[in-house]
């Protein structure tokens, strides 16, 4: 199989930018990441990319260039990002290209997602329980995981703490203020036991990557990232995931699980070899499970593990070394993106204060409606 590289990445900073469309950002964040590739945008011979909230992708060639590109609107709700990546690494190992572009980008309302029961194929009924408003439904199912496995409302605090502190170091964060634990657990609760700092926000932002074939990184002269995997796998049976109109007393294995195994076989690698990992953190309690989904824990030892400090930067495992959606918030579009991107700094020693010394092996994963999974890892 052809391997793939990524020789260029770029970024709009994630948060609030007035006067800047959602659109815009994401073309700011291409011509960033064709200027860190070395390449023009009319070498790119396919491009992918998408938005929640933003308009189509596909309109940035008005911006980019008529250069007759076929580029194709990518939408899979939170895993959008991932979903173009995976499909411009497909388009080079077909050999269908050399260099391909893979971006997403949005720019949110203000205030908290407003999905509507029929667009994700479930009746008023659903709605009307109040489980369609996700911060009810992410602490209903992080209760429940609390009680099973032991997990402490302090460790949840400690995944915010750190987040926020990782933000601080991270230019394109949008909070990049430390907040203290005391701070994360006196404030308001928003759903039990989440309070409103152990929550991401819809944000805005935008995110591109330039990837090429080995023939054409050699050609270029490029830095590579290799790209090792890139899996994307959707809820089977007995998952208890976003949107779930029930749980089934016959539990199966999420999405996240598939999609790490797949991504693991694929690279020829397992849990022990990463160095850097990226987990989608929409709030505190995904990190903490997804710690488990993701083969790097058993389920409970995340209190030991945020106990000790283990998946902060000079730990074991640091998770969300840019501070993750908690502290960059998530702009759908853009935000399985962002993971890689950080990823791509991290393995090129490029992450400056954030560095993870010595990182080699890269990991990301993002999760979202109606119960899908994507996980992307790179080496140098």
């Amino acid at each position: 199989m052809t391997q793939v590289a990524i020789i260029g990445t770029g970024i709009h900073r994630f948060g609030r930018t007035e006067g800047v469309s959602g659109l815009g950002q994401g073309v700011a964040a291409a011509r960033a990441a064709l200027a860190d590739a070395g390449v023009a945008w009319a070498d790119i011979e396919i491009a992918f990319g998408g938005s929640s909230a933003a308009g189509n992708a596909d309109t940035m060639v008005a911006e980019l260039g008529l250069t007759g590109i076929p580029f194709i609107n990518v939408a899979n709700g939170c895993a959008t990002g991932g979903s173009a990546l995976f499909s411009a690494a497909s388009a080079i190992t077909s050999g269908m290209a050399d260099l391909a572009l893979a971006v997403g980008f949005d720019k949110h309302p203000r205030g908290a997602f407003d999905p509507k029961p029929a667009d994700w194929g479930l009746p008023d009924w659903y709605g009307a329980t109040g489980m369609m408003l996700t911060t009810q439904f992410f602490a209903l199912k992080l209760r429940r995981y609390m009680e099973l496995f032991g997990i402490s409302a302090r460790t949840l605090g400690l995944v915010a703490e750190k987040a926020y502190a990782n933000g601080a170091l991270a230019p394109h964060a949008w909070r990049r203020e430390p907040l203290a634990l005391e701070t994360i657990m006196n404030a308001p609760l928003v759903n039990d036991p989440l309070t409103k700092f152990m929550f991401c926000s819809p944000a805005e932002g935008g995110v591109a990557l330039v990837l090429a074939s080995a023939r054409k990184a050699r050609e270029l002269g490029a830095r590579p990232v290799w790209l090792k995997a890139a899996t994307i796998r959707t809820r089977p049976p007995g998952s208890f995931e976003v949107f779930s109109p029930s749980l089934d007393l016959t539990r199966g294995p999420s999405p996240t699980v598939l999609a790490s195994r797949a991504a693991f076989e694929a690279a020829g690698l397992g849990p022990g070899d990463v160095d850097v990992a990226q987990l989608q953190d929409t709030e505190s309690g995904a990190e903490i499970m997804h710690m488990a989904e993701n083969g790097f824990c058993a389920d409970g030892e995340q209190e030991a593990w945020l106990a000790e400090g283990r998946t902060r930067i000079g730990g074991a495992l640091p998770v969300n070394t840019d501070g993750g959606c908690l502290a960059c918030g998530e702009p759908i579009g853009a935000s399985g993106l962002r993971q890689v991107h950080e990823n791509v700094l991290q393995l090129r020693g490029a992450a400056s204060a954030r560095q993870v010394e010595g990182a080699r092996v890269g990991y990301s994963h993002v999760y979202g409606a109606p119960g899908l999974s994507a996980v992307t890892i790179l080496s140098t």
